[in-house]
């Protein structure tokens, strides 16, 4: 047995400095949901009484009524939508996803209908419910929100998320008091959002955060807002919830991290990476063809981000390509690529070990030096770059 069990489960010991992804695993769990979790293996409980904890935890951290742990945030939102849809109305929990002649119809901005490793109006429509975009991808309008809002209105969805479109899109604000105007809920998807009150403090009626994310709990998702939307949301466990379910270990875990938050070091967070980004800057500086730019966090979340753009023309190497080849080996460093095609990535460094920062400086000099060595450019065109990505998704599990 090695001190690491990816080895001796034959698979190799990644670093990550894409994020918070869930391909990786999401987030180094804190220690103090590690020992949580670890105690409630080999207990039983009452889960109906481990839930009410966790809504009084939750609660406390956002300001919310009340809360419900999740299996996701995936979950969190077709529970919360189907919530929305049947009320406490128990016969109706069961029939999901057949609406009968129940509100079905859920409005969210066409610009928000994003992919996340699966899409958003899919965990709508898990409920039953009826996905009515809002305007086109690149403008929404406060004309177009109040005219998609029927009597068959639910609920609207409004994401919060790097993935969105940032531009011609209603503002938050003015998103909810519209749909408030008009006597419907608002659940927003906040689940890479580090600030866990502003949004309940604007007006949502229901907001989801990851419990797996920058809170460093286990897997799961925590859903917050008004007692009877999260009361509603919670009786789904009795319908489609239950093949959402979650597990004590989760809900235990996560109360532990909520609760080590609070008191959680966010300064010394802060400076961690900071000294990171630093050890990046000055192993990439004077690199022909590469230029490192430290940028915020596109949703205002308090961290900074490493963005590394490539001219092929000097570099002698793509960006899509370097990262391909950071991510090879029995040294993998994951990358964060979602806009690679534009000829740039993203280092972030908040889920590193320490240490681990001199690792990726090592593999990134490495890689960008074998590069340099090449005679031809190595730009593997695009669209093959796509092509391959989805055949080795349909080629699991082989």
């Amino acid at each position: 047995m090695s001190n690491d069990i990816r080895l001796d489960l034959g698979l190799r010991p990644v670093i990550n400095v894409s994020g918070t992804m869930t391909a990786l695993g999401s987030s180094i769990v804190v220690p103090q949901a590690i020992e949580a979790v670890s105690q409630s293996l080999n207990q039983f409980f009452e889960m109906g009484e481990l839930y009410k904890q966790a809504s009084k935890v939750i609660a406390d951290l956002t300001g919310a009524e009340a809360g419900l742990v999740t299996a996701s945030c995936a979950s969190g939102i077709a529970q919360a939508v189907a919530g929305a849809i049947t009320g406490q109305d128990l016969l109706a929990i069961e029939r999901l996803p057949d609406t009968g002649s129940l509100k079905n119809e859920v409005v969210t901005l066409s610009g928000h209908m994003v992919g996340f490793g699966a899409p958003v109006e899919q965990m709508i429509r898990l409920t039953g419910a009826k996905v009515v975009p809002v305007g086109q991808a690149t403008s929404a309008s406060a004309y177009q929100l109040a005219a998609s809002i029927t009597d068959k209105t639910a609920a609207a969805v409004f994401v919060v998320s790097h993935h969105v479109v940032d531009y011609g899109q209603i503002p938050i604000k003015l998103f909810i008091n519209i749909c408030h105007e008009k006597g419907v809920p608002v659940i927003v998807d906040a689940a890479s959002e580090y600030d866990m009150t502003t949004i309940l403090a604007l007006g949502a009626d229901i907001v989801i955060w990851s419990g797996h994310k920058f809170l460093g709990g286990p897997t799961s998702g925590i859903v917050a807002g008004r007692k009877n939307l999260v009361r509603a949301a919670y009786l789904q466990n009795r319908g489609i919830g239950r093949a959402m379910k979650v597990g004590k270990e989760s809900i235990v875990g996560v109360i532990a991290a909520m609760t080590a938050w609070k008191s959680r070091d966010h300064d010394g967070i802060r400076a961690r990476e900071r000294a990171a980004l630093e050890v990046w800057s000055q192993a990439l500086d004077g690199k022909p063809g590469v230029t490192a730019t430290i940028v915020p966090d596109p949703t205002n979340n308090p961290l900074e981000r490493m963005k590394i753009a490539i001219d092929p023309q000097q570099t002698h190497i793509s960006a899509w390509d370097l990262a391909a080849r950071l991510a090879a080996g029995d040294r993998p460093v994951i990358v964060r690529d979602h806009e690679v095609e534009h000829g740039h990535f993203f280092l972030d460094p908040c889920n590193l070990h320490p240490g681990q920062e001199f690792m990726v400086a090592e593999r990134l000099t490495e890689e960008l030096d074998k590069a340099a060595l090449a005679n031809d450019i190595i730009e593997m065109p695009i669209e093959e770059v796509w092509l391959a990505r989805e055949a080795s998704i349909l080629n699991w599990p082989d």
